[in-house]
């Protein structure tokens, strides 16, 4: 299986030739068969590299996303009869967040 960084780095050996994001596509398809980036993915790291930032590394979520879960869990492992009202106001989080979470 290709590593995705490896692919970026290929992205980037493209784009620093001038190739299009279509004539990229094309290539990590020939190269990487099956597991070539999606369309979306070059057209995403191709925006990145053309507005400047041309390092291969992903991005850092955000903690904002990775945290809202880990409080809901927290919240109702500390008492499993607690509702949707009471998740939302030790948490912080809306009500309708709370409970796309515990669906």
């Amino acid at each position: 299986m290709a590593d995705n960084k490896e692919q970026r780095v290929c992205f980037k050996f493209c784009f620093l030739l001038g190739k299009s994001a279509a004539e990229t596509l094309l290539m990590l398809q020939e190269a990487f068969t099956e597991e070539a980036l999606s369309r979306t993915q070059v057209h995403e790291w191709y925006s990145r590299f053309n507005g400047g930032e041309i390092s291969c590394e992903d991005q850092p979520r955000s903690c904002r996303n990775d945290e809202n879960p880990d409080k809901v869990c927290n919240a109702i492992n500390a008492d499993c009869h607690r509702i949707n009202d009471e998740i939302s106001e030790i948490t912080g989080l809306s009500w309708s967040s709370c409970q796309r979470m515990l669906t």
